[in-house]
């Protein structure tokens, strides 16, 4: 690793062999998204046996060496908010990363800062000053300077000394072993991506009919085919509110379609017919295969479950600035509300509350059903404390 930026293979080779050897190794990424289906990877920086070093994608031809790394169960990997590399990892190996370690999560679980920047991470653990993030950088293009490969060997360049810090504290406050579970937790959330469906996720959906959703389903799945033929992003092929509008107005020929407002534009003319054919297939699907909406609770047990979980709210934020751990990595206002639809009112779920489940029942669970049940009393104990709540079990 003479030089600070690999671009030859064979150099290449020979740092993931100093990585296997080293056995630990802090790893970060540089992307440009705006432009390209997925995020385009433009550089890989690592940091081993004090030295820092990056790997320009775009001469290294073949990252498969690394990508067995990550997937190895033998190599801790370090990484600070770090669910992009696990998405390149999933997409360019097709395997989750198996000991990856975030800092960003780990410092959640000793701290009350979840999420934390890098650069506020490191003042804080290190009193180091870490280079001014280059957000506005094109990393596609090339010669890097010597200025941009400096700025990204900083993301590299304190994480292990931060992760060994976090390790000994967190061993010593016996919640290493929730650090381990949440960073498997996030890894998993990232693969689910590769099988959900994303469609669900479009803002609006809440308003249509199922033969609507229907044709959502149809569009969005166009739209991500051209996307990929296209290497553009999604939303650059047709906007998510115009798959809304398009539901609504169910259109049968290529005048009706292009007769909506913003999709009058000369490339869609070309596209027209083929966004016409995906609608008349959903008309076609049977009544009873149409997708559903996803099963919510009446209104009024909707907006009770909103008030219980504000109440329960106030006792989680207490309980976690007592513990010294960041509420928001703890719970959600949507986990709190889970938690009352399945303690209250008895809403049978595919999961247990994630708030009963795990570390998390450590931390709360108890606590929070307790006072679900009526079982604990609440009172102000200490105005000036950073948790001045005070709860006692009724006997």
């Amino acid at each position: 690793m003479s030089s600070p930026l690999i671009v030859q293979q064979s150099d290449f080779i020979s740092l993931c062999e100093q990585i296997l050897d080293a056995g630990c190794v802090a790893f970060d990424t540089e992307f440009v998204s705006e432009f390209t289906y997925r995020p385009e990877l433009s550089l890989l920086q690592f940091a081993l046996n004090g030295k820092e070093v990056a790997v320009d994608p775009y001469e290294v031809k073949d990252l498969s060496p690394w990508w067995d790394i990550m997937t190895n169960d033998s190599t801790t990997v370090v990484v600070h908010g770090g669910r992009e590399e696990v998405r390149f990892c999933r997409h360019f190996s097709g395997k989750k990363p198996q000991k990856l370690v975030d800092l960003q999560i780990a410092e959640g679980l000793r701290s009350r800062s979840f999420p934390i920047s890098y650069t506020a991470l490191v003042a804080r653990v290190l009193n180091e000053k870490a280079g001014s993030k280059e957000t506005r950088t094109d990393w596609r293009r090339r010669p890097l300077t010597q200025q941009q490969i400096k700025y990204a060997l900083d993301d590299v360049k304190y994480v292990l000394k931060i992760w060994k810090i976090q390790e000994k504290e967190l061993t010593d406050l016996g919640r290493l072993q929730w650090a381990e579970a949440e960073f498997q937790r996030m890894i998993d959330e990232v693969d689910s991506e590769f099988h959900r469906e994303n469609w669900r996720r479009i803002p609006g959906l809440h308003k249509l009919k199922p033969r609507e959703l229907a044709i959502i389903r149809e569009l969005f799945d166009w739209r991500d085919e051209v996307a990929q033929e296209k290497d553009q992003p999604a939303r650059r092929i047709l906007r998510d509110d115009l798959l809304i509008e398009l539901a609504r107005r169910k259109p049968t020929t290529t005048q009706d379609l292009i007769a909506t407002r913003d999709l009058n534009r000369k490339n869609m003319f070309k596209l027209a017919p083929e966004m016409i054919q995906r609608i008349a297939k959903a008309h076609e699907i049977p009544k009873d295969q149409l997708p559903q909406h996803v099963e919510s609770p009446n209104n009024q047990q909707n907006q009770d479950e909103q008030v219980i979980g504000k109440l329960l709210g106030i006792a989680l934020a207490n309980r976690c600035a007592e513990m010294n751990v960041a509420q928001t990595l703890v719970g959600t206002s949507a986990d709190l509300r889970h938690l009352v639809r399945y303690h209250v009112y008895g809403e049978i779920s595919e999961e247990k509350p994630r708030l009963m489940a795990g570390w998390r029942a450590e931390v709360c669970g108890d606590l929070l059903t307790d006072v679900l049940d009526g079982k604990i009393s609440m009172r102000v104990a200490d105005p000036e404390s950073d948790h001045p709540l005070h709860f006692e079990r009724l006997t």
